[in-house]
């Protein structure tokens, strides 16, 4: 029997780290003593959590659309440990109701973030691990790559580009022959985080869609590609039945997951539109888990 996979003095950049899965990742990984170097625009929240953990993870303040700070983000990787042995490009956001409603500022930020924050993030994390001929890539997408996503088109359009950035980037490496280098990407499932806090809201509702997995789900995904990479990581509530959209559903059925999707947004309670932390970083929302399950529970009751 092989020795049990360690964690320890492993270098791991990670970038969403202020909250959500992010942060989820980077707690648990601090605990199996990995060297973190983690990254957000909430200056404060990422050097209290550094502070917390101890000092083998360093804070980054970094606007991940931004190429000069993902370029700092890893020099900072560098100055500190020498070397990088995953990158796991995680920060995301996301904006919800009709497309045609939704201010074009807030679609192209979207894709800045999502689409460009992962293209940055890919080729400063595979320069190092060419010149290292060792490294693990892990790009964040969504089920929407797989499931399109209505009245959340921008975000499902991000997250293809995501995944096919990902599969793309998998065979040139493939063909280049660095066997020690490898590709991967994970598509969650809804999660329950505080994205319904972060994301931009035009749906005239507040968001209340499930039913969603716990973050910790995600973690131990990411976890597991640390520990045997592999090429994409497909996971979550999506063949259940009382989920939105269609992917495992007969193609006539799919065009109920969206009729579901639209009752879902018109029963849930009013709310006001917003941009969310599109532009500018929230204070709320600070925390692995939002309440996104429990407000779901409590409608689905009513």
């Amino acid at each position: 029997m092989g020795a049990e996979f360690s964690y320890r003095g492993k270098v791991v950049v990670i970038t969403g780290a202020s909250s959500g899965i992010g942060r989820g990742l980077v707690e648990r990984l601090a605990l199996e003593q990995a060297k973190l170097v983690i990254a957000a625009r909430r200056t404060r929240l990422i050097e209290e959590l550094a502070d917390s953990l101890g000092p083998q993870v360093i804070p980054v303040t970094a606007d991940v659309s931004r190429a000069k700070d993902v370029e700092s983000l890893h020099r900072a990787a560098i100055n500190n440990f020498g070397r990088i042995d995953v990158w796991v490009n995680n920060a995301g956001i996301g904006t919800f109701g009709p497309f045609a409603d939704t201010p074009l500022r807030d679609l192209n930020r979207t894709v800045e973030v999502n689409l460009l924050g992962t293209i940055y993030g890919s080729h400063f994390a595979l320069r190092r691990f060419k010149q290292q001929r060792h490294g693990i890539l892990i790009n964040v997408s969504s089920f929407a790559s797989k499931a399109p996503m209505p009245y959340g088109a921008a975000y499902t359009g991000s997250k293809f580009g995501v995944s096919g950035l990902s599969n793309g980037l998998f065979e040139e490496l493939r063909l280049e022959g660095f066997p020690d280098v490898h590709i991967c990407s994970i598509d969650p499932w809804i999660t329950d985080t505080p994205w319904t806090e972060h994301a931009g809201n035009y749906s005239g509702h507040e968001i209340l869609v499930g039913p969603a997995d716990d973050p910790s789900k995600v973690v131990d995904a990411i976890l597991s590609l640390i520990e045997k990479p592999r090429k994409t990581l497909e996971l979550g509530n999506r063949s259940k039945p009382a989920t939105i959209f269609g992917q495992f559903l007969a193609t006539p059925a799919k065009g109920l997951a969206g009729e579901q999707l639209k009752g879902m947004i018109e029963s849930a309670p009013l709310a006001e539109r917003t941009s969310g932390s599109l532009h500018e970083p929230l204070e709320d929302g600070q925390t692995v888990a939002g309440d996104l399950r429990e407000r779901f529970e409590l409608q689905d009751e009513e």
